[in-house]
């Protein structure tokens, strides 16, 4: 008896072994540090948005020098061979087009800090992701020219079309 008690003991923990699937031993779990270090993406309220700051004066320079080759000169949005860079500045202040049709800045700056220029992502200080945050909420008539954007003031910016968002539903657990 206490044969076949092993043998199941034994086939049992084969079992649950084995449905845990194969384990390869690459690479390490990162450490909170190096989770935060990647982790840019700013919520709503702007309460981890990096410090930093930046105007549409100083925004347009890093604009032209930083995103004309991709989103043209007057920001149209172009083809590229890497594919369709998008609109960016609207000739129609009114609508929804270019940045107008996101719910909020912070959601721009995220973008911008976290993921631009193309093939140099993370390349832009939180000063310069401030200005052209600054500079494309500008000329898309949502800030005047002289607002500064921070921390503080990025997530105080209406957004044309912030009422079109809703938060998700609650869901029961």
């Amino acid at each position: 008896m206490r044969r076949y008690s092993i043998f199941l003991s034994a086939l049992f923990l084969t079992g649950a072994v084995a449905a845990e699937g194969p384990v390869f031993h690459l690479g390490k779990t990162p450490t909170d540090a190096e989770i935060q270090a990647i982790d840019t993406l700013a919520d709503q309220d702007g309460k981890i948005l990096p410090k930093g700051r930046g105007t549409a004066a100083e925004g347009g320079g890093i604009f032209a020098r930083r995103c004309v080759v991709c989103h043209g000169l007057n920001g149209e949005g172009t083809d590229t061979p890497a594919g369709v860079a998008p609109m960016l500045i609207a000739e129609d202040k009114q609508g929804t087009e270019g940045i107008r049709h996101l719910h909020f800045a912070t959601t721009l700056f995220s973008f911008i800090y976290r993921a631009m220029p193309m093939n140099e992502e993370k390349s832009l200080s939180e000063d310069q992701a401030y200005a052209l945050a600054a500079f494309l909420l500008y000329r898309n008539g949502v800030i005047q020219e002289d607002e500064e954007m921070n921390a503080k003031s990025l997530p105080e910016v209406i957004m044309p079309n912030r009422d079109a968002w809703s938060p998700p539903p609650e869901t029961s657990g």
